[in-house]
């Protein structure tokens, strides 16, 4: 998650950019390409499978605008007043509203406790992380929008813990605090989580960072303590937005870089069952074709591409609508500059942008779903989209069967925010590979169910 202060800078970015020339060369590579050959002698490759959330709320009412919310909340915007009663509704149908614990610096009026909910609804995977000597499991969200590795821990106060399994600092032979060393994180809502720093041996897959940076949370925003499933996330973007201050820290990725057979992880998310991240190689299996590499612009601090344009359904005409976009694990829903949302669903028969009542575009759950396809790459590379993919959750039922309305993963990112963010609904179609040496991100098609 980022600070405030992160999200306004970025904002300086426009949304439509220039010639894809002046962003650097655009690469294909197959299997057979000398780029897939190990480039540390000896270096060290893994596989994290990703485990379901057991309690993950699964496809229910209100999980679309939960999730628009969550999105809002993470870069550091204001969520909209009707999208706050929206959901204060949806929660008190559920029983949720006032159901908080106590005890932490969001306000105590259900619009403060509204805005902190929707984290709970939104996590169905995450990935299991040792910290400490002996090891402690903890299940963590890997987030390529962020770059804090923080947890609860034995220093986060019970009544901000409900559920969630926390790092036990004393039982850790090997921790060690960095006095003077402070971590927080700001959200849209108002709330923040923040803590100390410890110095301690992280392991991922069998692959082991000795003296990694671990935030321990001694004060954590309702959005996390209302996300019982999730013990802390792991941040995967770049160190300029960690929050460690005064002394930014490194990511488990920048630290273990050195240590891979190559400097690069990848990302092979799934729709409706675990995926999995792969460390130092990449699995010729996970992917059909060619991949497409496109430059990163790191400045930011986060994994930024320019994306080139689009179409709709599978006889579309591509439309040049070049754009800054991120790619974002920790963010479930496609959020698109305003016009391609608008000529997306201009082709879904009652589609609807309800921001007052559901808090983005919504259409009838009978609805049939044009493919959306964003083209990257300077044109090489056409990544689809299944319309199944994109029709994210019920609006007015428990389940799609008992809905008539239902709510889009694409929507659109507020006017002026400087970047489209690609997460899971793109990301789910796709194989990505994060290659931190080059600084550039790759696209693959996949098999897909």
């Amino acid at each position: 998650m980022k600070v405030t202060s992160i999200a306004a800078a970025v904002a300086a970015y426009v949304l439509c950019c220039g010639d894809l020339a002046s962003a650097g060369p655009v690469q294909k590579r197959g299997s057979r390409d000398p780029f897939f050959e190990i480039t540390t002698l000896g270096g060290m490759t893994f596989k994290i499978n990703q485990v379901p959330n057991k309690k993950f709320y699964g496809q229910h009412k209100g999980r679309g605008s939960m999730a628009i919310a969550r999105a809002y909340s993470k870069y550091g915007l204001a969520i909209p007043d009707d999208l706050l009663s929206t959901i204060e509704q949806i929660l008190e149908e559920l029983g949720l509203l006032g159901n908080n614990g106590a005890g932490n610096n969001t306000t105590d009026d259900p619009q403060g406790e509204v805005a902190a909910t929707p984290q709970m609804f939104d996590s169905e995977y995450l990935a299991p992380v040792q910290i400490g000597t002996p090891p402690q499991t903890l299940n963590l969200d890997f987030d390529t929008g962020s770059s804090d590795l923080w947890v609860f821990s034995s220093e986060t106060p019970a009544n901000e813990v409900m559920g969630q399994d926390a790092f036990d600092i004393g039982q850790s032979s090997t921790a060690r605090r960095l006095t003077g060393e402070s971590w927080s994180i700001s959200y849209g809502d108002g709330s923040s989580s923040s803590g100390n720093v410890y110095l301690d041996t992280v392991s991922i897959g069998g692959v082991t960072v000795e003296n990694q940076a671990v935030e321990s949370a001694t004060n954590v925003s309702l959005a996390f303590t209302q996300r019982p499933e999730t013990d802390g996330l792991l941040g995967l973007a770049f160190s300029s937005i960690n929050t460690v201050r005064p002394n930014q820290q490194k990511t488990f990725f920048e630290n273990a870089i050195t240590n891979l057979a190559s400097p690069l992880f990848t990302a092979n998310l799934r729709k409706a069952e675990p995926g999995n991240y792969n460390f130092g190689f990449i699995d010729t299996t996970e992917f059909s074709g060619q991949i497409t590499f496109v430059p990163v612009n790191t400045s930011s601090g986060f994994w930024q591409f320019t994306a080139d344009g689009f179409s709709v359904g599978t006889s579309g005409a591509t439309v040049s609508a070049p754009h800054e976009a991120i790619a974002d694990t920790g963010t479930t829903l496609l959020l698109l500059p305003q016009a391609i949302a608008n000529a997306y669903y201009a082709q879904v028969p009652g589609a609807v942008n309800d921001v007052q009542n559901a808090g983005g575009y919504v259409f009838p759950c009978s609805a049939s779903l044009p493919d959306f396809t964003a083209v990257v790459g300077g044109g090489t590379h056409r990544a689809v989209i299944p319309g199944d993919f994109i029709n994210f959750a019920p609006v007015d039922g428990d389940t799609f069967e008992t809905a008539t309305t239902c709510f889009g993963g694409i929507q659109a990112v507020p006017n002026g925010f400087g970047f489209a963010i690609y997460g899971d609904i793109f990301l789910k179609a796709q194989f990505v590979v994060f290659h931190g040496g080059n600084e550039e991100l790759g696209f693959a098609n996949k098999p897909l169910p």
